[in-house]
């Protein structure tokens, strides 16, 4: 059962609520995603950390709600919502567009987070000029198909496409039109992760995140595409397992 956010709020949703974990995660969907998408994440990481997943405005049961379009904006409002659970350390894990939102919501944060891990996203110093937001419906759609990351039952799904692709395009122009504020790090470790036959990230683009920060940064490399991290749900696991520890200080 999904338990709301504090204060009745929409953009925090706890899954497995875990009130005796030492740490917290926050999950943040990449373009099109929604919180459930990391569901089985939350499920296999409680009760030892709990996982907050973060719902964008314009799906789901925010459908009514106007996207947001910019990653900055996006990141405001995300830091702001997470203020209220900042008794325990937080972790960042962002996928896709949602590693570019957790390098953003990192950097303003009030404390750190003990680790931002980006995922399947080049690094916010490096440019590509992506213009995939700005084609017809049917090749977003094909995008789509390129990185196998909606489910079939929905590609197949005329009517349930029609009604996803809105915020599919507007997470896509946020996510293509983001370019990092040159010099901008944040105060924690970042574990980088990408699939080695992922066409949105090279391994170059990857150890660019080295840019970003004073702290360690570690890269590691996985069999498979852009949705490397579905096909790989146990190597994923532990690595989480492994990375997600309580630094002494805290």
């Amino acid at each position: 059962m999904t338990v709301p956010a504090r204060g009745g709020q929409l953009w925090i949703r706890r899954f497995h609520p875990a009130p005796d974990a030492g740490i917290r995660l926050v999950v943040l969907p990449h373009a099109g995603g929604s919180a459930s998408f990391y569901f089985p994440m939350s499920r296999a990481l409680a009760p030892r950390v709990e996982v907050l997943s973060v719902q964008y405005p314009g799906r789901q049961d925010r459908r009514a709600e106007p996207c947001i379009d910019d990653i900055g904006e996006l990141a405001d409002r995300i830091a702001a919502e997470l203020r209220q659970w900042a008794d325990r350390p937080l972790a960042l894990f962002g996928h896709s567009m949602g590693a570019a939102v957790g390098f953003e919501v990192a950097r303003r944060m009030d404390v750190a987070p003990i680790r931002l891990i980006a995922s399947g996203r080049r690094a916010p110093s490096t440019h590509r000029d992506e213009r995939v937001h700005l084609r017809d419906d049917d090749g977003l759609v094909a995008d789509l198909r390129k990185l196998s990351g909606t489910a079939a039952g929905v590609l197949g799904d005329e009517e349930l496409l029609r009604m996803i692709l809105p915020a599919v395009r507007s997470d896509y122009r946020a996510a293509e039109t983001y370019q990092g504020e040159p010099g901008a790090k944040v105060a924690c470790p970042i574990t980088v992760l990408l699939g080695d036959d992922d066409p949105k990230v090279t391994l170059a683009e990857a150890e660019a995140w080295r840019e970003h920060t004073d702290a360690e940064v570690d890269v590691r490399v996985f069999a498979g595409g852009h949705f490397y991290l579905v096909e790989h749900q146990e190597k994923m696991l532990a690595m989480l397992d492994e990375r997600l520890k309580v630094p002494d200080s805290v």
